[in-house]
């Protein structure tokens, strides 16, 4: 009897009431968002977000979305500067995909009223961002994400065809025999089970970033639909390339608040405690060097000064630059104390985008019938070993159109089986401290599954996270935290096993133990359920 199955009961759906619909999306991002408003051409949708719908990843998004609409630049060009990011690993046939669709995504948007910057002659602003070799970034001061959410849930809070869930969480897939059928949903408010039927099923859950000690991500984001999916038994690729996020505000005691990749754009400067530039000596591109190259040279940094942390500064930028474009992070900054304008920023890197996730093909098919997977739970072969700065967004808004155009060609089972049983958590008595288990627990993928790993801690972690598995099982699994520790521990394993998999060091992806690229490795990693449970 697998672990899995020694701690999961079952629930006879025959007992659950039951909600039909032509496509379920399950998440509240621009890609569940995308996905929604797509699937609504050839049917009714349900969208199912655990929190409040404005509450996602996509929401604290600040830089901007890369995209070739700048006079002189082109896809050619956008496509090549991705390919180069993500470290030979980048499927180009979706990155063509991804810089072609994103110049029509981008313009729906803006005829939808979604509030880009301007420059004074009335034509969309562009900004610089790492390892880009042009100006492509568009952006809405530093909360782009926030604006695009906006617009994007007016268009379907407002759509007769789309109904919002808020507050219910995914428990389980409906699966059987490789064939998805919907999901085993908890409200959370009222504590009961629905089961929810579609023709097609959207998993936009978004991230992980929960998982690390520093992370820059909102509490939503604990791994849940790559759980989901592997429970269900799609599969996990190149989950050993967490992306860790260069420079996030570092203050004890404050949150690991994002300072955009667009302040190094702009022409901000990284400084040791000395005040001396470092960044020159680890890359020719130096601020703009990508973002693995930027967060392994300040911890480096870090180490050789016995230091906490380094400096961003923006001073030399002038008032009127810095109020215009990051005015959200100057007011971050001035609540704990720190004026942008005259004071440099403490900063760290911290864990920030999972590159890897559900693999999909071109149009979010997951393998599984029925089930598709969009934006950053899902590995469309974009990004590669290491995200292109600015291309999530863009990633969410064309490949979760693409996903949702592709549920809504779905017809409705002829026969749903009613009788199939579904893993879900067991209750049962147990003293456990689930906020413990979470310090722990984070504690660990800081420390052993982090920017610098090797062999022995990755080993170490995993055996840690599996030995969890078997006790942590919380009082009343109908309860929010309860369900997310089960799908992160789930989540952990996972990303340890893959970057013990892979002997080798490439993009986000470092091993002290493999120091080297290794040509043999220019290839994915993927697990399934089945692998952890021979």
């Amino acid at each position: 009897m697998s672990v899995q199955e020694r701690f999961l009961s079952s629930v006879d759906l025959r007992s659950v009431p039951t909600l039909s619909t032509h496509v379920l999306v399950l998440g509240s991002g621009v890609a569940g968002l995308s996905a929604a408003l797509a699937a609504a051409e050839s049917g009714e949708v349900l969208l199912v977000t655990k929190d409040v719908s404005s509450e996602s990843n996509s929401t604290y998004a600040q830089g901007g979305v890369a995209v070739a609409m700048n006079e002189g630049d082109t896809c050619e060009e956008h496509l090549r500067d991705t390919l180069r990011a993500g470290a030979g690993l980048c499927e180009e046939d979706a990155v063509r995909a991804l810089v072609t669709e994103g110049v029509e995504r981008c313009r729906e948007l803006v005829e939808w009223g979604t509030a880009f910057d301007l420059e004074p002659n009335g034509r969309i602003s562009f900004t610089m961002e790492g390892a880009h070799s042009r100006r492509r970034v568009i952006h809405a001061g530093d909360c782009t994400g926030r604006e695009m959410t906006h617009t994007l849930l007016e268009r379907v809070h407002t759509h007769p065809g789309i109904t919002v869930l808020e507050k219910h969480f995914v428990v389980d897939l409906l699966h059987h025999e490789g064939e998805c059928y919907g999901a085993l949903v908890l409200d959370l408010t009222y504590g009961r089970m629905l089961q929810v039927e579609a023709a097609g099923t959207v998993v936009a859950t978004g991230g992980l970033g929960r998982l690390y000690r520093e992370t820059t991500n909102p509490e939503v984001a604990t791994g849940d639909g790559y759980a989901l999916c592997y429970r269900a038994g799609a599969v996990l690729r190149d989950m050993e390339f967490v992306q860790f996020h260069p420079t996030t505000l570092y203050l004890a005691g404050a949150p690991r608040f994002l300072i955009s990749e667009a302040v190094r754009g702009e022409g901000a400067h990284l400084l040791n405690l000395a005040g001396e530039r470092f960044m020159p000596k680890y890359s020719v591109e130096g601020e703009l060097a990508p973002r693995d190259v930027v967060s392994r040279a300040i911890f480096r940094e870090i180490h050789e000064t016995g230091a906490t942390h380094v400096c961003l500064d923006l001073r030399h930028l002038g008032k009127e630059l810095i109020d215009r474009r990051f005015p959200t992070i100057k007011a971050l900054c001035a609540d704990y104390g720190i004026d942008i304008c005259e004071d440099v920023i403490p900063v760290r890197p911290a864990a920030h985008y999972m590159m890897g996730g559900v693999k999909t093909d071109l149009q979010g098919r997951t393998g599984i019938r029925r089930l598709f997977a969009a934006g950053e739970v899902a590995s469309t072969g974009v990004h590669g070993a290491n995200r292109l700065a600015s291309n999530s967004l863009l990633e969410a808004l064309v490949f979760g159109h693409r996903a949702g155009s592709e549920a809504g060609g779905f017809e409705k089972a002829s026969r749903f089986p009613l009788k199939q049983l579904v893993r879900v958590l067991k209750s049962r008595a147990v003293n456990l401290d689930i906020d413990d288990m979470l310090r722990s627990l984070v504690a660990l993928t800081w420390r052993d599954i982090g920017v610098f790993r090797d062999g022995e801690h990755l080993s170490s972690a995993e055996r840690t996270v599996q030995l969890w598995e078997r006790y942590v099982l919380p009082e009343q699994f109908q309860a929010r935290k309860g369900l997310e520790i089960q799908n992160m521990l789930t989540v952990a394993k996972i990303v340890a096993r893959s970057a013990l998999l892979r002997t080798e060091s490439r993009g986000a992806h470092q091993r002290k133990d493999y120091p080297d690229t290794d040509e043999k490795w220019l290839r994915h990693t993927e697990l399934k359920f089945e692998d952890f449970e021979k």
